[in-house]
């Protein structure tokens, strides 16, 4: 024991010769290393449970077990050896009880292996010793090494400092006479912060911070004037892949920074200097009573403007484009807004990782001039990847600081009030066309971790704030650093920032990127907070995908497709969306072209390489675009073409999946097609017939719109959905640049065969783009395709709002309201009949509304026996003198005698019983 005690005041001492920061580590480099660590980076293989439990599983129960420290980072363990460097050890001993049931089910997926325990009289060294390094050893009776490694600390400090969750003021509180700053680094050995006259000045101040043993947080109050200022922090910290640093960071929770985030920017959000004219008066548009009212889409703010002349130059591509009510792109959004689109949902606009700030390239005009561009060429993409690294777009997936809107998209990075007066006035210029705004939100992942000059988190908390996996390594399953919302402080920091970004910024709805890894229970507490915080309802949708390390539950209820229902947030379907398209999103070059879906071709209008495939087959895509109008319910009633009355959580999607997964029908959202994967019209290229006509290839992208729009749940298009968007068969533009991702607002263009798109996720697709880029001349739409099914999508919004039969607020109502005819084993499988019984619904506006949908290349009559003797009429919207489908008026009929529709080939027509 007197080992012990020795080594104990051995770390206080080393700790306390730790040179003190001075002020010239504030315009230092991002990191200092203190003390070089004695060895590489151990794996972590064992788990703190609480701060008296680890276990290590799989571990060998033979011989003792000690937990060694040292406050500089000097630990080296070789087996066979005695450990060295150490400031002291601590004996564990083995539980003789199981983990208590609620630290059993939160580490359910360690698996099993010795369960160790702190002695009581040892508890209270824990929080000071987990400043530094820590060792879990297992020895020989002679003390040499048999095992060894490190404990993730993430159950512990959850354990400790359980108090920091209910924090309301982490970051910079700016008060009238001084600026509070809190940072919760419990591991930290000392934190000051440094505070800047601007963002690019030298430190004007450094600050000592005082830690609160209680919660893990560090403190500093400053007088004066602080607001307009910078400021950064100087963490000392062991890091586990370097030793003792000091890392010089921004705050995780900055709310603005100055270019390419250098430093964190000191504001009060609600000061009248940080609000755009009229601000606080702008009303936020009250068009969505349930989820189910909600008609998004979804913008990219670059996209939005960059290729549009009619915005002035120094506002194209930012956020101030969107205050330009005059420009084609306004116009654009306004003529959805009156239609009937409620919500602009923008993808990420917090501040990212992988955009310039200043002085980035864009490409559009550099590649327009090139010489003989050629619909199949390759110029136009080796001039995205020359400056790939410095050009000015990503999709925004790279997420930096959470609570910070995104520099690049302001008309001045340097300055920190600007993009939040900017991003301000998007919004209200958005909120007064009686649009409401949303934000594509990825907390799931950091763009990167560790020890980079990028990383955040984890230089203030290592080993915190990222999921990890049984050896200790960052999982990255989502595609980068996954985080952890299922560690109390990840899950505060991603609620705090969602309540930010409702309350001061006004926004409307958020959609989560790969919500399917973070915690149910972190979202119902999200919803929650964001609910009390704004006195109104914030509509939460999300990726439900059930894939990675936490798939199937592994580690925690998830927020996930199966998980969510009963919560009322959305998740996407995907069950329409592939029996609509054909195949599915990862599918490669054998299967691109020959697996065809119900809108564009499978068994009626085969391809050249279509596989074979039965008027079975046919109906069974049928039948699951019917799950997708129904709302993916899992209670909804349908005669499946086998004959058979199933509730859709009977039916199968996928080989292992219920058919129908959700609720309610807010809690399904309905798409064919986003950023992600190839657009529709792209898609379409390769399974449509080559000789196709331009005018069918329109018909059939309207045919995915109604399928959206006729859907119970909540409709989501991507921007330029309605004006043929392509991205010349791209499927994954996020890095592509402006020339495969812009837009024209003009419809004279919809930009198919503008290249070979990048090689890095097309190439092994070449073979199969080059011959249909070669034939753009006969795919690509006319400015008469594009205005067509422009108008025609207008009309679909317009037909979805005048009735509330499209948008039903319950289960219940759909299930005693909706029906299909032409059904089981005799329909006619390119058509699609649904009946919405309007008869006292509040909204309805009709006794009844039928709507047919015809897939097929020619005309179709379908009779129903229980609707003869009807007084259907077309849609008003139908008969409107504006209408876009002309053929809908002149050929559509119904026959009351004997309850037969006939529609036009590809078409969807709706009937109506006043």
């Amino acid at each position: 024991m007197a080992k012990i005690l020795t080594g104990v005041a051995l770390a206080l001492s080393c700790a306390a010769a730790t040179a003190a920061p001075t002020i010239a580590d504030c315009d230092g480099p991002f990191a200092t290393v203190l003390q070089a660590g004695a060895m590489p980076a151990a794996e972590a293989r064992a788990y703190w449970l609480d701060r008296q439990l680890i276990q290590w599983p799989a571990a060998d129960t033979t011989g003792t077990f000690k937990l060694y420290h040292s406050a500089t980072a000097q630990l080296r363990a070789t087996v066979g050896q005695r450990v060295t460097g150490e400031d002291g050890a601590m004996l564990l001993s083995p539980s003789n009880t199981p983990a208590p049931a609620a630290l059993a089910q939160r580490f359910k997926f360690i698996g099993k292996g010795p369960l160790l325990a702190v002695a009581p009289g040892d508890a209270a060294r824990i929080p000071a010793l987990l400043t530094g390094q820590l060792l879990l050893v297992r020895e020989a009776p002679d003390g040499t090494v048999l095992d060894a490694t490190t404990a993730q600390l993430p159950g512990a400090l959850d354990d400790l400092y359980a108090s920091a969750a209910k924090a309301p003021d982490l970051g910079v509180t700016v008060r009238a006479k001084a600026a509070g700053f809190k940072l919760w680094a419990p591991t930290a050995q000392s934190v000051a912060v440094c505070t800047y006259a601007s963002g690019s000045s030298t430190a004007t101040a450094l600050t000592t911070m005082r830690r609160d043993d209680a919660s893990g947080i560090w403190s500093a109050e400053l007088p004066g004037q602080h607001a307009g200022k910078y400021y950064q922090y100087l963490v000392d910290v062991v890091a586990p892949t370097a030793g003792l640093v000091r890392n010089l960071v921004t705050d995780p929770y900055s709310v603005s920074l100055t270019t390419d985030s250098k430093r964190s920017y000191i504001a009060d959000l609600g000061a009248a200097s940080l609000k755009p004219a009229g601000w606080d008066r702008t009303p936020i548009p009250k068009r969505v009573a349930t989820q189910p009212d909600m008609a998004i889409y979804e913008l990219h703010v670059r996209d939005f403007s960059i290729n549009d002349a009619t915005v002035s130059a120094a506002n194209r591509g930012k956020y101030t484009a969107f205050t330009e009510t005059g420009s084609n792109g306004m116009r654009h959004l306004q003529a959805l807004s009156k239609a009937g689109m409620t919500d602009i949902h923008l993808l990420p606009v917090y501040d990212i990782a992988t955009v310039p700030e200043q002085g980035c390239k864009s490409t559009l005009a550099e590649i327009a001039a090139l010489p003989d561009l050629r619909p199949d060429g390759l110029a136009q993409q080796a001039a995205i990847t020359a400056v790939k690294f410095t050009d000015c777009y990503n999709w925004g997936y790279d997420p930096y600081h959470y609570s910070a809107p995104e520099g690049s998209y302001a008309t001045d990075a340097a300055d920190g009030a600007k993009r939040i007066v900017e991003f301000r006035r998007m919004v209200q210029a958005l909120h007064k066309i009686g649009l409401r705004v949303g934000m594509d939100v990825v907390y799931n992942h950091t763009f990167i971790a560790g020890q980079n000059q990028q990383s955040v988190l984890d230089r203030v908390v290592p080993g915190y704030y990222h999921r990890l996996d049984a050896k200790g390594a960052i999982e990255r399953s989502t595609c980068c650093d996954n985080t952890a919302t299922e560690h109390a402080m990840m899950a505060k920091l991603m609620i705090d920032s969602a309540e930010l970004w409702a309350v001061q910024y006004k926004i409307d709805s958020f959609r989560f990127d790969l919500m399917g890894h973070q915690p149910r229970a972190a979202m119902e507490q999200l919803q929650a907070r964001v609910n009390q915080a704004t006195g109104r309802h914030i509509n939460l949708i999300g990726e439900g995908w059930n894939f990675g390390e936490v798939a199937d539950g592994a580690r925690f209820v998830q927020a996930s497709q199966l998980s969510l229902n009963g919560t009322g947030i959305g998740t996407f379907s995907d069950r329409a969306r592939d029996a609509m398209r054909g195949g599915g999103a990862a599918d490669g070059s054998a299967q691109i072209a020959s697996r065809q879906g119900w809108i564009n071709g499978l068994v009626y209008d085969a391809n050249a390489s279509a596989a074979p495939r039965t008027r079975e087959d046919l109906m069974d895509a049928a039948d699951m675009v019917k799950v997708g109008l129904a709302g993916s319910l899992r209670g909804f009633t349908l005669q499946t073409r086998q004959g058979e009355r199933k509730r859709l959580e009977d039916m199968v999607y996928g080989g292992n999946q219920p058919a129908g997964y959700a609720s309610e029908p807010g809690e399904t959202v309905n798409y064919v097609e986003n950023h992600d994967n190839q657009t529709l019209f792209d898609i379409n290229v390769f399974k449509l017939p080559l000789g196709t006509t331009t005018a069918e290839r329109a018909q059939v992208q309207i045919l995915g719109a109604a399928i959206n729009a006729f859907s119970q749940g909540v409709p989501y298009f991507h921007a330029g959905f309605d004006i043929l968007r392509s991205k010349s068969l791209d499927r994954n533009s996020f890095e592509s640049g402006d020339w495969f991702n812009r837009l024209d607002w003009t419809y004279r263009d919809n930009y198919f065969g503008t290249g070979l798109p990048r090689e890095e996720d097309n190439g092994k697709d070449y073979a199969l783009m080059r011959p249909l880029l070669a034939r753009a001349a006969d795919i690509k739409p006319t400015p008469q395709d594009i205005a067509w099914t422009r108008d025609a999508f207008r009309d679909l919004l317009a037909i979805r709002a005048s009735s509330t039969l499209f948008r039903l607020r319950t289960a219940k109502d759909v299930e005693h309201r909706l029906r299909f005819y032409n059904t089981g084993a005799q329909q006619v499988p390119t058509v699609i009949v649904g009946h919405l019984d309007g008869a006292g619904y509040p909204g309805a506006h009709f006794k009844a509304i039928t709507y047919v949908i015809n897939a097929d290349k020619v005309a179709q009559q379908v009779a129903v026996n229980a609707e003869q003797g009807r007084r259907y009429r077309l849609h008003p919207v139908h008969l409107g003198a504006g209408a876009a489908d002309r053929r809908i008026a002149v050929c559509a009929t119904y026959d009351t005698a004997t309850g037969s529709f006939s529609v036009p080939a590809r078409s969807a027509v709706v009937f109506v019983e006043e």
